[in-house]
Formats: structure tokens, C-alpha cells, sequence
């Protein structure tokens, strides 16, 4: 039987209008949920809803919320299998990165509980006596938080763990075609004790979150927005933001390079560049998309990766394979312009492009040699199963190439030489590097984010993102019984500079 999805705002199910299929990509004909997207009102309504409920929940002892979190991630882990092969259903992610995904909730969970008690201002000593200063963290206010659906859970709670953990309320609009699992992991955290309106989702199209986030944002009512998705409405939602006043934290797209060197373990490379570039069906921010591999170990690379992907199972997701469908119909459709990308000077490996035989949205993996720096495919973020491969002489080149496309994501280097790791590191603009290792594969407590095109150098995961949703508030404290005056009323003690042995 279809679920039917509503948006959920102070506790009760929202006004809703037109109604949206989320399909089982790997099944497209039968339907997961029919989703009753909200207009630009309601989301404005809701950010109405979370600035009054947030005022009490700020009250509530960090520690306190420290524990709602751990609630939280306990509920998520107990219902581990059944998010999980939602996710599958919904998104077509393989149920083995799927429970992983699931797993990240967890983790994000685990690291935060304890941040309740780690939310430290500092006490800062005065240029007078009597005199005392501090620092404290304050919570934003209510946080609107818009994410894909190529990662429908785990994403989603990089924002909501360690905004709720620092006080705010949020308003969480979730991809149309992943609402079932949103909407299953908003009923967790609910479980988990919240109280009415801390926690409001709102299911709406790309338009109607625009004109409600708009509204919301001149209302007063909304400051933080954070968001994850292309690059392109990653730019007009840093315009709209700006234009109030606010600093959004923007995740995008990217265009992550791999550097392959000379001394590299080629066997190695291979099996980073299968999982970082055709995983998830190459539907990550992080995914591969360009091997810049030293000319000497070009051909014997390339033999390798391509062997490697034709080798690799593609097929159901609740399988043991390497990637199942595409997310939806629109991804399809903008994969199928990525390949018409492909030009008369590259070279085309392992086989067959485009759409597989049978009813889900499954396709060919595609390795393209040969790219040019002045390439589309070399330039622009490719949202699927596509990876492209060029050459390089020289380490300052390989950089240069992996800078080029202008994103800041993710990259990776595979070599053995220490001077190589650190050269790379200090001139890659990306805001992640691995040594020997794919470009995806983010952990828990480590700080996530892009530079560029790839985002606005927020970050997300780890103590670092505690700075996206709290402020710093400075507090003097003068006990002296008199006006000191800063700069002015401060005790002079005169050095003999002429002094010399």
C-alpha cells in the first residue's frame, strides 16, 4: 500500500496541495510514496512555528539535549534494517552503503551527545582590575535546513544532531523524491522526545522554498539556512541570503580530482577510483571525476580500471553489487546530456553507454580517456556513472589540472612519496584530501565542506560545525565600582628602551 506523505509543522500534519509520486528507481513503475507538497505559506508558517517553540527549547540545559541526541541516535540504531531498506527502495542505494548511511546517523549522534557538556565559552582575562571577560556560545535562533536525496538520512542529520544539540529549531525541507525515508527519520527524532515545533518538516518543490525562505528571511524568522545540493542553487541561495544579511552553509557539488603518481600502487588505484567513481552510481558530491594519472603509468592504469569496471555487478540494490539505478526520472534525463558530452578525440571504455536493458534506471559505466582541460567533461560536475581520465608530466601540472574545473571538494592522491602528499596538500584547493584512498568516504567527527564551487567554506561534521550554529557572545563584567574605560584607563609601565649591556 502507497504511503502518503504530509509535511509535519508544530507536531501536526500541515496544510498540503499537490500531490508527488516518489518512484522506486529500480522499479519505476510502482510508487513509494505519494508526497503532498506544501506551498511557500506553509514553509514560511513553519519557521514561524519553530521561532516560538525555539525560545523554551533554548532554555532546556545543553547537557539536557546532549541526551535527546542520544536518544536519538539509539532509536536510529534500533531501527537500523528498516531505514535502511527504505532508503534502498526509495533512492536505489545499495542496502550494504545503505545500512552505512544509517550508520553515519549514529556516529553523528555518538560524537554530539557530548557536546552538551563541551558547549565552552572561555574566561578571558581583562587590561584592568576588577575586571572580568567571557565568551559564550548562543544558539542562532531557528535553522532552515534544505537537502538532497542521494543521501536522504545521513546528510540531513549532519545538520539537524548538532543544530538541535545548540538550541535551535529547524525547519527541514527534504528532496521530493527521498520523502518516505525523510519523513521516516523525522518520526525518529521526534520519538526521541522533542518537543512540538523544534523540529518542523516541510515537503515542497524548488520554487515554493524559495518564495517561503524568502519570506522567512525578511520576516525575521529564519538565521541559518543551510543547504546541500548543485552548485547553481547553491548560488542563488547564497544571493538570497545575502541580500538579508545571513551567512548560509552551503555543501555543492564537486569535481573531485585523483591524482595518480608514478610510484603509485596501481592495484590500489584502481579499486579507490571503482568505489569513489561508480558507487552510489557516481550520485555523490565526492565521487570521482577525473583521474589525472602520470603519463608513464597511463596505459597500464587505464587497462586495469577498465577491466575493474567491466568486471563490476550492476543490478537490483538489494543485491551484492557495485551501483543500482539512478535516484529518479530527472537524473536519468540530465545523465543522458552528460553523455552527449562525450567527444571525437576521447576514447570510450569499458563498453556500451547509456541506459541498460529492463524497467529500472540503470546505466552502463563509463570511462572517458583523453580529456582536454577545456573539455565539459573535464569542467563540469557529471552527476552519474561517468568518470574521466587525462595525463600529466609533472606534480605542479597534475595540481594545476586538479584545481582547473574551479570546485573544491574532495580529492586524492595516490603515491608513496611523503614530499609529493604535502605538495599536494598545500596546493589542491580542495577542502578534503586523502592519501591513498578514494575521494569519498567521510568520517563522523572530521570536518566536511568545499571551497569554490563546491560551497561557501562552511563546515560540517566534527566540532567545526558547532560555529555554524552558535554564535559567539563576549560579556565584560566590571566589579570595580567605577567606569573603567577600554584602552584609556589602562596602567602604564614604562620600559627603559635606551637599556643596553
Amino acid at each position: 500500500m502507497t504511503r502518503q506523505i504530509v509535511s509535519v509543522v508544530g507536531g501536526a500534519d500541515a496544510a498540503s496541495g499537490a500531490p508527488y509520486p516518489s518512484i522506486n528507481p529500480a522499479r519505476p513503475a510502482e510508487t513509494v510514496a505519494t508526497v503532498l507538497l506544501a506551498d511557500a505559506e506553509t514553509f514560511a508558517s513553519a519557521c514561524r512555528t519553530a521561532a516560538a517553540a525555539q525560545r523554551e527549547w533554548a532554555r532546556v540545559p545543553a547537557p539536557v539535549r546532549g541526551r535527546v541526541v542520544a536518544s536519538i541516535g539509539r532509536l536510529v540504531e534500533a531501527n537500523t534494517e528498516a531505514l535502511a531498506r527504505l532508503v534502498t527502495e526509495e533512492i536505489g542505494k545499495p542496502y550494504a552503503e545503505a545500512l552505512g548511511e544509517v550508520r553515519e546517523i549514529v556516529d553523528t549522534c555518538d560524537v554530539f551527545l557530548g557536546e552538551g557538556r563541551r558547549l565552552y565559552g572561555q574566561t578571558v582575562p581583562s587590561e584592568m582590575p576588577d575586571k572580568s571577560l567571557f565568551t559564550f556560545r548562543v544558539p542562532v535562533g531557528v535553522a532552515a535546513i534544505v537537502t538532497a536525496g542521494n543521501f536522504p538520512v545521513a546528510v540531513p542529520s549532519w545538520y539537524l544532531v548538532p543544530a538541535l544539540l545548540c538550541g535551535n529549531a529547524v525547519v527541514w525541507k527534504p528532496a521530493e523524491y527521498a520523502a518516505a525515508s525523510a519523513h521516516a527519520l523525522y518520526r525518529l527524532f521526534a520519538a526521541a522526545g522533542l518537543p512540538d515545533g523544534v523540529l518542523n518538516i516541510v515537503f515542497a518543490d524548488g520554487p515554493a522554498t524559495y518564495e517561503g525562505l524568502d519570506r522567512a528571511l525578511g520576516e525575521g524568522t529564519v538565521q541559518k539556512v543551510g543547504f546541500t545540493g548543485s552548485s547553481a542553487v547553491g548560488r542563488a541561495v547564497g544571493e538570497l541570503c545575502g541580500r538579508h544579511l545571513q551567512s548560509p552553509c552551503l555543501e555543492l557539488g564537486g569535481k573531485n580530482p585523483m591524482v595518480v603518481m608514478p610510484d603509485a600502487d596501481l592495484d590500489l588505484a584502481v579499486e579507490g577510483a571503482l568505489f569513489a567513481g561508480f558507487g552510489t552510481a557516481g550520485q555523490r558530491c565526492t565521487s570521482l571525476g577525473t583521474v589525472v594519472v602520470h603519463e608513464d603509468v597511463h596505459d597500464a592504469f587505464l587497462t586495469r580500471f577498465a577491466e575493474a569496471v567491466r568486471d563490476a555487478k550492476i543490478g537490483d540494490p538489494n543485491g551484492d553489487v557495485l551501483y543500482g539505478p539512478l535516484l529518479d526520472h530527472k537524473f536519468a534525463e540530465r545523465y543522458e546530456e552528460y553523455l552527449g558530452w562525450i567527444q571525437p578525440h576521447h576514447t570510450v571504455l569499458p563498453g556500451p553507454t547509456g541506459r541498460m536493458d529492463g524497467d529500472g534506471l540503470y546505466y552502463h559505466p563509463v570511462i572517458v580517456d583523453g580529456l582536454r582541460p577545456d573539455d565539459r567533461l573535464f569542467l563540469e560536475e557529471t552527476f552519474g556513472p561517468i568518470v574521466g581520465v587525462t595525463t600529466f608530466r609533472e606534480l605542479d601540472e597534475a595540481i594545476e589540472l586538479a584545481n582547473r574545473p574551479g570546485y573544491g571538494l574532495s580529492s586524492s592522491i595516490y603515491t608513496s612519496d611523503p614530499k609529493a602528499v604535502f605538495r599536494f596538500r598545500e596546493g589542491v584547493s580542495a577542502g578534503m584530501v586523502s592519501v591513498n584512498n578514494s575521494t569519498s568516504g567521510a568520517e563522523a567527527h572530521l570536518p566536511f565542506g568545499g571551497n569554490g564551487k563546491s560551497g561557501n567554506g562552511s563546515r560540517q561534521s566534527g566540532m567545526w560545525v558547532l560555529d555554524q550554529f552558535t554564535r559567539w557572545q563576549a560579556m565584560n563584567w566590571d566589579y570595580s565600582g567605577r567606569l573603567q574605560k577600554a584602552q584609556m584607563d589602562v596602567a602604564d609601565i614604562t620600559p627603559d628602551l635606551g637599556f643596553r649591556l
